[in-house]
């Protein structure tokens, strides 16, 4: 599994990558991924809601099960990914680049620091 240094992860198996002025990107990681299998729908909120760390924010269903998605940072929602909503299958091909959910404008830029490394995320799953 892929599990890029540059990001940072949660619990949750999302991942985050910081951008500029003051948003973050967020994704399912190559791990949720495979574990979910074949993603079929994706359902993610409108441009402006505002989300907390830890609440949910969206879905993703898959051809195994529906997983809920959870905000890694409290914020507002900046951006969403149209083309995944139109081609969820992106999440499987391309999770960490084509397969984005949503950007989030954060407004402590700090609290992406509390969230886990690449080496604490690798240690998560492989137990």
């Amino acid at each position: 599994m892929s599990t890029p240094e540059e990001l940072r992860y949660t619990e949750e198996h999302e991942w985050v990558a910081t951008g500029s002025g003051g948003a973050v990107r967020v994704g399912i990681t190559d791990y949720a991924q495979d574990q979910l299998g074949d993603v079929v729908f994706v359902d993610l909120p409108e441009v402006g809601k505002r989300v907390s760390a830890g609440e949910t924010f969206g879905e993703v269903e898959s051809t195994k099960s529906v997983s809920e998605l959870f905000a890694p940072l409290d914020g507002e929602v900046a951006a969403v990914n149209s083309a995944v909503v139109d081609a969820p299958e992106l999440i499987n091909s391309d999770p960490y680049g084509e397969g984005w959910l949503i950007e989030i404008r954060i407004a402590d830029a700090s609290a992406v620091d509390a969230l886990l490394d690449s080496g604490a995320y690798q240690a998560l799953t492989a137990g």
